[in-house]
C-alpha cells in the first residue's frame, strides 16, 4: 500500500469515527425524547445537501454531505412568550419561538419539548453529553487495556554481533572485537523473552532490570521462538555506559565530562510495539484523562492565544494545546501512512493512536457541551436546572408556579457564542495549516 493511500485511509477512518460519535451523541438525545413523547421530525448525520434518507415513525433519518457533525431536531425547544413579557414583533427571539412551535399541530402541543418535566428535560439534554463520556471512556479503556500503549516490548529486534569500542554509537565491528554475549548465546531477532534468571518479563524495562540484577555470571533465559520455548544461557560483560537523568540527558560531572558507569551488557535491542496497561491501572489513567479534559475547558482562551502566537511564529506550538479537526485528521493520516511500505510502525501502535484520538475527541465533546451556554447542550441543561430551582423555591415558599424557564431570552447570547465558536474553529484550522503539530 502506498503512503498516500494509507494517509487517505487514516483520515477517512477518523472522519467515520467522528461521524459515528456525533451520530451516537444525537441518538442520546433522540431516544429519550421520543420515549417521552417529544415530536422529532429529523435525525441526520452531517450537514449540507441530503444524500440519503428514509422516514419511519414520524422521523426522517438520513445522511448529508458534510460529515463534520450532525443534528436531531426536537420541536418545541423554546416555550411561547409569557403574556406579561411579549416579544418584540419580528425580533430574533420571536421568530425562533415561531420556528420552534410551528410544526406542532393543535392536537400536538403536548409533544413540545418545553412541556417536559425538569427531570425529563435533563435526561434528554444530558443524554448526548453522557454518550460522549461513555464512548470516550470505553475507547481509551480499550486502547490502554486491550491494545496497549506504544512502548518497547520484550521481543528482540536486533542482535548485536560484537562488543565494539563504542556500543552506544553503534560503530561497525572489527576483527578484533569480541563476540557479543547475545550472539554467543544464540539469540535471534523475533525471540520473545519470557524469563531471565527466573524473573518473568513483560516489557523491555523488565528485561533491562533483569540484566542489571543478573550481573555477569551465566544466566538462563527462556525465549519463545516459532511457537516453541527454548532455554539459552548468556553471560553479560561489563562495559562503560553513559548515565542519563530522568529527562534522558547525559549526566555531567563538575568538570563537564560525561558521567559513565560499569553496566552489564548483552547486545539485544527491543521491538517497538504496544504494552497493555494492567487492568487495575486502566481506570485511574482514564479518570486522569477525563479530569485533564475538564480542566482544559477553562484554559481555552489562553490556549487559543498561544496557538495564534505559534501560527505567526512568535513561539513554538504546544503539543498538548488546542487543535482543530484538520490537525487531528493530519495526525491520523500521518500515523496511518507511517505503517505503509516498510511498516516500521506496527499496526498495534497505529490502532492505539486512532482509538486514543477518537476517545479524546469524545471526551472533548463531553466537556465542551457542559459549558452552560446556548447553543451548547449545557445551555439547555442550565435552563432546565434553573426552571427546577425556581419551581422548588416557589413550592417551598408557598408561591405560585413560575412556569417554564424562558431559554429563548438567551438566544442573543447564544448567537455570540456561536460566532465565537466559528472564529475559534477558523483560527485553529489556520494554525494547523501553518504550524502543524
Amino acid at each position: 500500500m502506498s503512503a498516500t493511500l494509507a494517509y487517505a485511509l487514516g483520515v477517512l477512518a477518523l472522519v467515520v469515527g467522528v461521524a459515528l460519535s456525533v451520530a451516537l451523541h444525537e441518538l442520546g438525545h433522540m431516544l429519550p425524547a421520543k420515549a417521552f413523547g417529544v415530536k422529532v421530525p429529523e435525525y441526520f448525520i452531517g450537514f449540507g445537501p441530503r444524500l440519503w434518507s428514509f422516514r419511519r415513525g414520524g422521523t426522517e433519518y438520513g445522511v448529508k454531505a458534510i460529515w463534520l457533525g450532525g443534528y436531531v431536531r426536537l420541536l418545541g425547544m423554546l416555550p411561547p412568550a409569557r403574556p406579561d413579557r411579549p416579544d418584540k414583533p419580528g425580533s430574533m427571539v420571536a421568530e425562533a419561538r415561531e420556528e420552534s412551535l410551528t410544526e406542532l399541530g393543535p392536537d400536538e402541543q403536548h409533544r413540545a419539548f418545553y412541556r417536559l418535566s425538569v427531570p425529563r428535560k435533563l435526561i434528554v439534554m444530558a443524554g448526548g453529553i453522557l454518550t460522549n463520556l461513555v464512548l470516550g471512556v470505553l475507547l481509551l479503556a480499550v486502547a490502554l487495556g486491550v491494545v496497549g500503549q506504544p512502548g518497547y516490548t520484550a521481543t528482540v529486534a536486533t542482535v548485536t554481533t560484537c562488543v565494539s569500542a563504542d556500543v552506544e554509537s553503534a560503530v561497525e565491528c572489527t576483527d578484533t572485537d569480541p563476540v557479543s554475549p547475545a550472539q554467543a548465546a544464540g539469540f535471534e531477532p523475533g525471540d520473545r523473552l519470557l524469563t531471565w534468571a527466573g524473573a518473568p518479563l513483560a516489557t523491555w524495562e523488565d528485561v533491562q532490570a533483569a540484566i542489571l540484577a543478573s550481573g555477569t555470571g551465566p544466566r538462563e533465559v527462556v525465549v519463545e521462538r516459532d511457537g516453541q520455548q527454548l532455554t539459552l544461557t548468556v553471560s553479560a560483560v561489563e562495559i562503560e555506559r553513559t548515565v542519563y537523568d530522568e529527562a534522558g540527558h547525559p549526566v555531567t560531572a563538575e568538570d563537564g565530562t560525561v558521567v559513565t558507569r560499569l553496566r552489564p551488557y548483552v547486545g539485544l535491542s527491543p521491538t517497538l510495539g504496544t504494552v497493555r496497561v494492567p487492568a487495575g491501572e486502566v481506570a485511574g489513567q482514564v479518570a486522569l484523562a477525563v479530569s485533564k479534559t475538564l480542566g482544559a475547558i477553562v484554559t481555552i482562551p489562553a490556549g487559543l492565544y498561544h496557538a495564534v502566537l505559534a501560527g505567526v511564529g512568535a513561539e513554538e506550538r504546544n503539543p498538548e494545546g488546542l487543535i482543530s479537526l484538520v490537525g487531528v485528521g493530519r495526525i491520523a493520516g500521518e500515523v496511518s501512512a507511517a505503517g505503509a511500505g516498510t511498516g516500521h510502525i506496527p499496526f498495534s501502535v497505529r490502532l492505539f493512536t486512532m482509538l486514543s484520538l477518537l476517545g479524546s475527541l469524545n471526551l472533548a465533546l463531553f466537556a465542551f457541551n457542559l459549558v452552560p451556554l446556548l447553543p451548547l447542550d449545557g445551555g439547555h441543561v442550565a435552563g432546565a436546572c434553573w426552571e427546577g430551582l425556581r419551581r422548588t423555591w416557589a413550592r417551598a415558599s408557598g408561591r405560585a408556579d413560575p412556569g417554564y424557564a424562558d431559554t429563548a431570552r438567551m438566544l442573543p447570547v447564544g448567537q455570540v457564542v456561536f460566532g465565537l465558536l466559528i472564529v475559534m474553529a477558523v483560527l485553529l484550522i489556520w494554525v494547523d495549516l501553518v504550524a502543524p503539530l
